[in-house]
């Protein structure tokens, strides 16, 4: 089919050749594990590899009328995702040794369409974190410069797809945690509807904003992947009714921005912008125009106030959610000579700093005589951002504005300033406050080599515009095939 290596095949790619027997699953498996062979000691994307991918005899049957859509691809899984008989940490030493008995929803369909899991990637501890430097095992590195970050909480899997280690790779967000990696890594991230893809099997964050995200190199592989994972979960009480997206229905060629509006809120592209970024953001408005959409200008109000939204609701879901990680249950448990003090040891010992941090803020926002004046109010602020976002959507079926302000910072830059690394998320929290579908695309790179990303925001349920736009930017600016592949340190 082609003269490439098989690490740099499609997810399409790969799929067709195996289902049509002119490839070797287990071939294409090896070739990626030869990627994970060279570059892991550099990246660390993975902190459970498994050799040869997870077969999947147990896999559940195919709804209907589907068909395979990920024969023998190779994928990589975020550590917070559920796996039976494989090691799910949540890149927490509370968590260290835990297996689970199940698989997430998401993962039983991927073993459904046929897909390779070849491991669990690497993650900020319960995915808490903008950099993958909050992991209770180890930082992540960007492949594109490993002194720097490969973004967060995903990062780890962003690594995987973008160093050929996989072919996609399934990520969690809450804040911005698969866009902004992507962002940082030359890929596509999808933040997909609030309630698109099943939350079965995620180890809860923040459940009211929480969703499984997917990166890829290209739309149609991103696509792919959404149209195996959709679908109604009858496990998960916020699974959306109604099918499947219907890959095969979804037209991604030259042509498909044809009379599609994107608003550009001119306001966001203000002060602690960076050069380069702003230079992606007008390459992508030019692009549009040329593959067809009409680009106008749509006002939102100032992003500062999603962020002080998004850190009071958000820190006060985890609080709750990680109550039950006591040492009584599962998990790590210290010797204690009482019931408080177990609670206490076990949680000290297991849990970082940055979790520690978010839980008190959390517990502080939630306690008595102060929940009506954080939390309250702050359930009253997502609601006017929510209303913002649809009404700059009223007339337009996306909105486009860079995915983070700047490219990839240092490793240890932001570490000891957890504002400046909150406000890193700055531009993605507001899909999720929103439940929005949004979708971070390559838009270039800086003078140093480091990659750009602008996101596209839609109306609930439409990815498939997400999708068509990202298509028509590869059509008109760049060749999925011909990408810009990082070099492996010597």
């Amino acid at each position: 089919m082609t003269d490439r290596p098989y690490w740099q095949w499609s997810a399409g790619e790969i799929a067709d050749a195996v289902a049509a027997g002119k490839a070797s699953g287990d071939e294409v498996v090896r070739a990626h594990e030869a990627q994970a062979d060279l570059w892991e000691p550099h990246v660390h994307a993975f902190l459970t590899r498994v050799p040869g991918g997870i077969p999947s005899p147990d896999a559940p049957a195919l709804a209907p009328g589907q068909r395979p859509l990920l024969t023998g691809v190779p994928v990589a899984i975020k550590d917070n995702l559920s796996t039976r008989g494989v090691r799910t940490t949540c890149g927490s030493k509370i968590l260290e040794h835990y297996v689970p008995p199940y698989d997430a929803t998401v993962v039983g369909r991927l073993k459904a369409h046929g897909a390779r899991i070849v491991g669990k990637s690497n993650l900020d501890e319960f995915a808490m974190g903008s950099s993958t430097e909050n992991s209770g095992f180890g930082p992540s590195r960007n492949p594109y410069d490993v002194s720097r970050v490969p973004g967060g909480s995903s990062g780890g899997s962003a690594v995987a797809v973008a160093t050929g280690q996989a072919a996609v790779a399934l990520g969690s967000e809450t804040g911005g945690s698969v866009r902004q990696p992507a962002a940082f890594t030359n890929l596509l991230g999808l933040k997909p509807t609030y309630g698109r893809l099943s939350r079965y099997g995620l180890v809860a964050f923040a459940s009211s904003m929480d969703q499984v995200g997917v990166f890829s190199r290209s739309a149609a592989d991103g696509a792919r992947v959404l149209a195996a994972l959709s679908g109604h979960d009858p496990l998960d009480a916020t699974s959306l009714p109604g099918p499947a997206l219907d890959f095969d229905a979804l037209d991604l060629g030259p042509g498909t921005a044809n009379g599609l509006v994107v608003g550009v809120p001119r306001a966001l592209l203000g002060d602690g912008l960076d050069d380069d970024v702003a230079e992606g953001q007008r390459i992508v408005e030019a692009a549009l125009q040329a593959a067809g959409a009409t680009v106008r200008e749509v006002h939102l109000l100032p992003p500062s106030s999603w962020v002080a939204t998004y850190y009071l609701l958000a820190t006060a879901e985890a609080s709750s959610n990680l109550a039950r990680f006591d040492g009584i249950r599962y998990g790590l448990r210290k010797s204690a000579p009482n019931v408080l003090d177990l609670y206490r040891e076990t949680r000290e010992a297991g849990f970082g700093a940055e979790v520690k941090r978010r839980i008190l803020l959390g517990t502080y926002a939630l306690s008595a005589g102060y929940y009506d004046a954080y939390y309250g109010k702050a359930q009253k602020a997502r609601r006017r951002i929510q209303q913002d976002l649809g009404a700059a959507l009223e007339g337009c079926d996306a909105l486009l504005f860079p995915t983070t302000p700047t490219p990839a910072f240092k490793l240890g830059e932001k570490a000891d300033d957890p504002l400046a690394m909150y406000l890193s998320d700055i531009f993605t929290i507001g899909a999720n406050l929103a439940g929005l579908p949004a979708l971070s695309v390559p838009a270039g790179f800086t003078g140093g080599g480091l990659p750009v990303g602008v996101q596209f925001t839609a109306r609930a349920s439409r990815e498939d515009v997400l999708y068509r736009l990202a298509a028509a930017l590869e059509h008109v600016l760049t060749d999925p095939k011909e990408r810009r592949w990082p070099t492996k340190p010597s």
